[in-house]
């Protein structure tokens, strides 16, 4: 008898050793976050400055949900590297990076693309060619480029399980982008 009271003694005792989650749903708030940066990206932008505070805004408060611990499921975390991917400066970049690989480890069917996307925007912030292929750049003097893009690094089959497309994909939709440009221009 005293074996069993010591077993559920230990069993209880255990028990409170391991917190319990708070959270298992998605929280509603980044969820919401992340639906409006990405409704803010289908249309065109006309207020510049409107759409670079909610930006902002939408960084400041995933950030305070982060660091109180409020994001926890990979769509949380998937969510959020979005947000920040759509930052300004590298430490939003590699911080997108960062989420979005927390994303893939818990599970999340689409955070290969936005891990790979994260990992290239930071490095060409940077000053270093992306390795994935996913930035393309609309130069002051007009165009469409990709450069710098390093196309040895990885291979095409790396790409494609990445979500990223392989070199002929990306070179097709390099050439789209082109044309759309060039139509656009009086």
């Amino acid at each position: 008898m005293a074996r069993g009271l010591m077993g559920i003694g230990l069993g209880l005792a255990l028990a409170g050793a391991v917190p319990a989650l708070a959270q298992t749903a998605d929280n509603p708030e980044m969820a919401a976050m992340f639906q409006a940066d990405q409704a803010q990206r289908m249309t065109d932008i006309e207020d510049h400055e409107a759409a670079f505070a909610a930006d902002t805004q939408r960084r400041v408060r995933t950030r305070e949900l982060l660091a109180s611990g409020a994001l926890v499921t990979a769509a949380d975390f998937f969510g959020a590297a979005f947000v920040f991917q759509h930052g300004n400066e590298p430490r939003d970049y590699l911080l997108a990076h960062v989420l979005a690989v927390r994303a893939a480890a818990l599970g999340h069917k689409d955070a290969e693309w936005i891990a790979a996307a994260t990992l290239d925007r930071y490095l060409q912030s940077i000053g270093q060619p992306q390795v994935y292929g996913t930035q393309y750049r609309f130069p002051e003097e007009g165009g469409v480029s990709m450069e710098p893009y390093d196309r040895a690094l990885l291979d095409d089959a790396f790409r494609k399980a990445s979500r990223v497309g392989d070199l002929a994909a990306q070179e097709r939709k390099l050439e789209e982008l082109k044309a759309a440009v060039a139509a656009s221009q009086p």
